[in-house]
């Protein structure tokens, strides 16, 4: 009989946490997990799952201006924000409540409160005090916006998390960043009828993506109305009259009744104990694992965002499964992080999956390109400008392709199927030897016969 509490304590209900801890308990093992807010972590309560519900409804108005031009006439229509919010909130609601009755029906026990490291095997529950030991721990805690303390007025500004909260819809927002969430989010408020402003240090926003993707949704969102400020950063906040008066470094004072920074996120480290325990971090605060998700402690684990890897749901839900593996099934198993399926839930949205151009460029010597930009058969009665664009990378000498990217409807989709494409090694020829679908967006995959260009040892040919 262990002598220890618990064969299992994770540290955090996220998608990792809670998928690692009742993956363990369906196994027999002793398991305990312990958060102090809401089950369901970042992504159920204040991230992926919200903000595509938030998307959606931004969405409509152009649904509706659409319509029109299939024949149909839509009445005035109006946007209730306060309706959405409950809305929303009954949603994450009954998906906190499945993340819950997985870990009940495994038997893993639920702890409502906040974990602190005391030593390697030791927890503190901070609710009531007591200590617990564990065998295994795995720390699962996440990240959180960064509050931009260095900022003057921060204090006055929202993150992503307040924005699914507001009390009322603002009349106009500006949003610091270039990411994919201070981007979603501008879409969206704009789709709501807020005036939206984007401001970035950058010279171009979402800098991690193709550069064909970055320029096409930049011109797409200025031409619906985002004002989008490059080259600049807010160097002070303050209360004015009616609102929020910002100094902007290049574009001077502007006036808005909403704040938001979208200025990245830190893992969420600070006063966990790490020290006590012994566990490393890296400069920012990120727990320091090995290809196995191990800390330099032996019997200490951590995933997800609180690593730093790639901070996405699927991705922390990934390394959890290679943990069970590892830890309970004697079956070593690294997280594979290579060829991840990612979507901006822009408006048009974008798609990606593999090495961006320049990426590709950089790594292999010879690189063929096929690029194809057209208007979407929907976009020729509803009168919309908007174009899509899609965009093979392949590799000349093996013939593999080896970056895909979409801008435009259900590109987030797409990539999803493209991910298991690349994933299996896909050759172009196997792409064109594949029969089109049509009438669809997608069959321009299977149909770019020629290189749009060539990039030879890095250079455009």
């Amino acid at each position: 009989m262990s002598s220890y509490d618990y064969d299992l304590f994770v540290i955090g209900g996220g998608s990792g946490g809670v998928r690692g801890a009742r993956v363990a308990a369906s196994l027999g093992k002793r398991v305990a997990i312990a958060e102090e807010y809401r089950y369901g972590g970042t992504c159920v309560i204040r991230g992926c799952v919200p903000k595509k519900l938030f998307v959606y409804a931004s969405q409509f108005h152009e649904h509706f201006e659409d319509a029109a031009g299939f024949g149909w006439t839509v009445g005035e229509s109006s946007f209730d924000w306060k309706k959405l919010v409950a809305a929303k909130d009954v949603e994450i609601a009954r998906l906190e409540g499945l993340y819950k009755k997985g870990l009940a029906g495994a038997k893993a026990e639920i702890l409502e409160t906040r974990a602190e490291l005391v030593d390697a095997h030791t927890v503190r529950l901070v609710k009531t005090g007591q200590t617990v030991t564990a065998k295994t721990i795995v720390i699962a805690t996440g990240g959180r916006p960064n509050p931009h303390a260095a900022l003057p007025g921060h204090e006055l500004c929202i993150s992503s998390n307040e924005a699914f909260d507001l009390e009322e819809l603002p009349k106009s927002i500006v949003i610091a960043g270039g990411g994919y969430i201070a981007v979603e989010f501008a879409n969206i408020f704009h789709g709501l009828g807020v005036e939206t402003t984007l401001i970035y240090r950058g010279a171009e926003i979402l800098s991690r993506f193709d550069e064909d993707l970055r320029r096409g949704l930049h011109e797409a969102m200025v031409a619906k109305g985002i004002r989008i400020l490059c080259h600049d950063t807010l160097q002070k906040v303050s209360k004015g009259e009616g609102g929020l008066n910002l100094e902007a470094l290049n574009n001077g004072t502007l006036q808005a009744d909403v704040v938001m920074l979208a200025l990245g996120r830190d893992p969420n480290t600070e006063g966990l104990g790490l020290e006590a325990a012994g566990v490393a971090v890296d400069e920012r605060g990120a727990i320091i694992v090995d290809e196995y998700s191990r800390t330099n402690v032996e019997n200490i684990y951590a995933l997800g965002d609180v690593t730093n890897r790639v901070q996405l749901t699927p991705v922390a839900i990934h390394e959890a499964m290679c943990f069970i593996e590892t830890e309970y099934k004697n079956n070593p198993t690294r997280p594979d992080h290579e060829l991840i399926p990612t979507a901006v839930f822009s408006q048009p949205e974008i798609g990606t999956v593999g090495l961006s151009e320049e990426e590709a460029g950089k790594r292999y010597a010879e690189l063929e390109v096929y690029r194809a930009q057209f208007r979407p058969l929907k976009a020729t009665l509803s009168g919309r400008s908007e174009r899509m664009i899609m965009k093979l990378l392949v590799d000349a000498a093996s013939r593999k392709v080896v970056g895909a990217h979409i801008l435009g409807h259900d590109a987030g989709e797409m990539a999803q199927l493209l991910g298991i494409t690349l994933k299996a090694g896909c050759t172009k020829d196997d792409f064109d030897r594949t029969m089109a679908l049509h009438p669809t967006a997608a069959e321009e995959l299977v149909t770019m016969y020629a290189p749009s260009y060539r990039i030879r040892d890095g250079q455009r040919v």
